[in-house]
């Protein structure tokens, strides 16, 4: 059992005071791997989309405030029924199997990253290992009722994030000092 946060957020609070403290001392430097994950492609993104463009997000990441608490953990991506799905990033397939009713394909990604994606008939087994862009499965009505969409979730070591942490949608945190200069 697991006591205390999981190591990646500690990381990230150790540098979050790193920065804050360099900031409030007036420094006009900081370092840009403290403000977002390294960048491999536009828009500062860490993955490749899972599906073709557009990626239209139909229903947000909604975390909830303690792992038992209801909430949407991960993002709904608009696209087209039988749409081919990708895998984000290189990785090892976790699981490929159904779960209550829906097929769903996980990867495990360095760094304690696990993707996720339903409802997905997977093309590769676990233990397989992918390579970023290389197709995995493909999409099967079941999860949203108004539309074909993908549910893409993530979790580092264990703990849901938001996927467009990864996929670049989401703006880098900004620390402003907390005294005039």
């Amino acid at each position: 059992m697991r006591s205390g946060p999981p190591r990646s957020l500690r990381r990230l609070v150790g540098a979050s005071t790193t920065v804050l403290a360099v900031l409030v001392a007036g420094s006009s430097t900081s370092s840009p791997a403290f403000a977002s994950p390294p960048a491999e492609n536009a828009g500062g993104a860490v993955w490749a989309w899972p599906v073709a463009s557009p990626h239209p997000v139909v229903r947000p990441f909604v975390g909830p405030p303690n792992p038992w608490s209801p909430g949407h953990r991960g993002i709904d991506v608009g696209t087209t029924e039988g749409s081919v799905v990708t895998a984000p990033d290189d990785g090892v397939v976790h699981f490929a199997g159904v779960v209550v009713d829906r097929p769903v394909l996980s990867i495990a990604h360095s760094g304690g990253v696990l993707s996720s994606f339903e409802p997905v008939v997977a093309d590769v087994s676990k233990g397989d290992v992918v390579t970023r862009g290389q197709t995995v499965g493909v999409l099967v009505p079941g999860h949203c009722s108004d539309r074909p969409c993908l549910h893409v979730g993530a979790r580092i070591d264990g703990e849901y994030v938001s996927p467009l942490l990864f996929l670049g949608g989401i703006e880098p945190s900004v620390l402003l000092p907390t005294r005039p200069r």
